[in-house]
């Protein structure tokens, strides 16, 4: 989602949005919420086959499409909007990302194909005992057992773990932080799905054991490849949280059309104009900060990391406001289950938690630029 959009990037948005139209309705996804994977594993390999979306930051040569990170952030935008509850932030952008920033050429070789055909989901784990991914943070133990690695620890907050066939694990070596491959069925692994407020995203722990495991790359490069990946995954995250906040926007004002009151619309009440206002205010600005913040990532801008902090900051604050004035604006239905507008607000607020809370990525923005 760079500044400006191509016509290719446009064309791709309505391709989504009509996917989506069929895969991604309000029954789609609640459907979903009760089902054991948390997604329709059809409509993902659908995904695959028709649009190709699992693949598009994926090289050519490895079965891809070749495309980069603004592709990403429009695919991510268009999912925020219907809540679709297929693992696309966790394996079509952040494991994907993880094995083409990690160089490992063998890597790729022997996962990304399955990836791009949406056969293999993926995930990254990385957060222990805290929601964004610091390096002091990362305590899983890995080490050499002849010529094999095992890792012993515990991973938090997996996105998808529990669906997942791969595992991207960041674990402490004697040379720092290293990445590793782990599948589900090695030995030692245990994944537990954990309790979620927001039923339309999954996460998981993740529990190691002398568990073997492959390196990705180079033994104590792994931190190296995370802090380019975080930037990715937080600035995905934020043009989720647009589409999201457009998508809760768009609906509470055709409910205000609508809605009577004293004889008219309340949308024509001065006070709700205000809100409204407000409303737009923010979703604009959270348009404009995640759409710099992506293509600062695509383009290798100096200010990623900054600019990637400040989209996260505020989109998330945005898109929770907005969730929020939804249900008032909706009365007293905006509160009942059947309404699909405590969806959104649930998933406003665990997108505001995940990567970091928009006072992290404040305190991260201090940091960045010297204040601290």
């Amino acid at each position: 989602m760079s500044l400006i959009t191509t016509d290719e990037q446009e064309a791709l948005r309505d391709v989504m949005r009509a996917f989506l139209r069929k895969y991604s309705t309000e029954a789609d996804v609640r459907t979903q919420m009760d089902t054991d994977t948390g997604f329709d594993l059809d409509a993902w390999r659908t995904a695959a086959e028709q649009i190709g979306l699992q693949s598009l930051a994926i090289p050519e040569g490895l079965g891809g499409a070749g495309y980069g990170f603004d592709e990403l952030a429009v695919v991510m935008e268009e999912t925020g909007r219907t809540l679709y509850t297929g693992p696309v932030l966790a394996s079509a952008v952040i494991a994907t990302q993880a094995l083409t920033l990690a160089g490992d050429h063998d890597a790729c070789e022997r996962y990304l194909p399955s990836m791009a055909d949406g056969t293999l989901v993926a995930t990254v784990a990385v957060s222990e005992g805290a929601a964004a991914w610091t390096e002091s943070d990362i305590q899983v133990a890995g080490r050499l057992s002849g010529q094999e690695w095992l890792l012993t620890g515990t991973k938090q907050y997996v996105l998808n773990g529990a669906e997942a066939g791969l595992i991207v694990v960041a674990a402490r070596t004697d040379r720092g932080i290293s990445l590793f491959a782990v599948e589900p069925t090695n030995p030692g692994v245990s994944v537990q799905p954990l309790p979620v407020m927001d039923l339309t995203r999954r996460f998981a722990s993740v529990q190691l054991q002398d568990t073997p495991a492959t390196l990705i790359g180079l033994d104590g490069g792994g931190w190296a490849t995370l802090s380019q990946l975080f930037d990715r995954a937080v600035v995905a995250l934020a043009c989720e949280q647009v589409g999201g906040a457009a998508a809760v926007m768009e609906s509470t004002i055709d409910y205000l059309k609508v809605r009577q009151q004293f004889g008219r619309a309340i949308g024509s009440f001065q006070a709700i104009k205000h809100r409204c206002a407000d409303m737009l205010v923010e979703l604009e600005s959270a348009r404009s900060a995640a759409a710099y913040a992506s293509a600062a990532v695509a383009g290798g801008a100096e200010d990623a990391s900054i600019a990637a902090s400040i989209a996260k900051a505020y989109c998330s604050t945005a898109y929770y406001h907005i969730a929020a004035e939804s249900i008032q604006m909706h009365g007293g239905i905006g509160f009942t289950w059947e309404h699909p507008a405590h969806l959104y607000f649930k998933r406003a607020k665990s997108a505001e938690v995940l990567f970091g809370s928009p006072a992290w990525h404040r305190e991260r923005i201090a940091q960045l630029i010297g204040m601290v």
